[in-house]
């Protein structure tokens, strides 16, 4: 049974709500207001149990308050999970009756797009609430400056672990060819990387491979990984670095746009016991969020991109001290989040400034 009272990080606000004329059954997460309202996504997922949703937004909306600090924003983190497949239940009706569940909490929360839901529905959610963002009208597809996030974390990445932020050359392992995972491997073709990929869409994969022939293709995650990546990038749903794969796992570097990457506690410890790096996906995969926030105060694509780019930077800073001080990059990245959150103020990271790749 899932816990909101006791944890170690415990959240600051949990709200249910539902709509039997719609079938809504939402879940929202607050977890801090630290640094100002909590914006996080929308996930739309067919889970098995109200017990599964409750433990995925409680840890989602925790990863949303640490992105947000780290990359420098003054907002807090919070999640929110709508329980249903969204190919049988997501129709307008839901997606206002969400709206006007928004507007109970009086804008402690802010929404945007996650995983079954997209641009158009925001753009229907905002029919009732104000307290929306990602819209068609906005800043849209919030995968775009993911993706482009992820490619610079992992070139910072790559910098302090192999003294070069190029990646021509070094094979990546690519698992989930999504809206985000489909634009990462855009962005390492074009960096001359030797890209294997697997998803369990076939359609996703075909998209892929027919935009780029060069790009090799797994039967699935053993597939992907018996390749020896240098760089294992997960890109689907979380939860997949365990302690066990973690144990086998040959790859340099674990960096990729996933939310929960890591399936249990010890997983991060055995990877820097083995020396492979892991870029905190809360750090990396901050550029969707960055893309969604700068709608609130009048989009402008070009400045969002540019605060993006702060990833690089910080990505550095984060693999450096966590050398200096024989720890994991996600100790040194959870102890800068806090600090922001607890001080307003982003440590020794406080100009998060553009990308400098020497």
């Amino acid at each position: 049974m899932t816990t909101v009272f006791g944890r170690a990080h415990e959240p600051e606000q949990v709200v249910f709500g539902s709509d039997p004329d719609t079938g809504l059954r939402v879940i929202v997460a607050i977890h801090s207001t630290a640094l100002g309202p909590a914006l996080g996504g929308t996930r739309c997922y067919p889970y098995p149990d109200e017990d599964t949703a409750l433990a995925d937004v409680l840890r989602l909306a925790e990863a949303m308050a640490y992105k947000s600090a780290l990359a420098g924003l003054p907002l807090g983190g919070g999640k929110a999970v709508i329980i249903g497949d969204p190919a049988a239940v997501k129709s307008d009706g839901l997606l206002r009756a969400y709206g006007r569940f928004l507007n109970k909490l009086g804008g402690r929360y802010i929404t945007a797009c996650d995983v079954g839901t997209e641009s158009a529905d925001m753009d229907v959610i905002a029919r009732e609430s104000r307290f929306v963002t990602g819209r068609t009208t906005g800043a849209g597809d919030s995968a775009v400056l993911t993706a482009y996030g992820v490619l610079l974390g992992m070139r910072a990445a790559a910098g302090e672990l192999w003294g070069s932020t190029e990646l021509a050359g070094r094979r990546v392992a690519v698992e989930g060819v999504g809206k985000v995972g489909a634009r990462l491997v855009d962005h390492l073709v074009e960096q001359g990387a030797s890209v294997v990929v697997f998803d369990v869409a076939e359609h996703a994969v075909a998209d892929v491979v027919a935009r780029h022939a060069t790009v090799q293709v797994a039967a699935n995650r053993a597939d992907l990984l018996d390749r020896e990546p240098d760089i294992y990038a997960p890109c689907a749903l979380g939860g997949v670095v365990t302690t066990a794969l973690a144990s086998t796992l040959r790859a340099g570097l674990v960096c990729g746009a996933a939310n929960n990457q890591l399936g249990d506690a010890d997983a991060a410890a055995v990877l820097a016991d083995r020396g492979i790096g892991y870029a905190p996906d809360y750090l990396v995969n901050a550029g969707g969020l960055i893309q969604v926030a700068d709608e609130i105060d009048g989009f402008d694509f070009d400045r969002a991109k540019r605060r993006t780019e702060g990833i690089f930077r910080t990505t550095r800073e984060v693999f450096r001290t966590a050398a200096a001080d024989g720890v994991s990059p996600l100790v040194v990245a959870a102890r800068l989040a806090e600090q922001r959150m607890v001080t307003g103020v982003p440590a020794d990271l406080s100009d998060l400034g553009v990308l400098t790749a020497g």
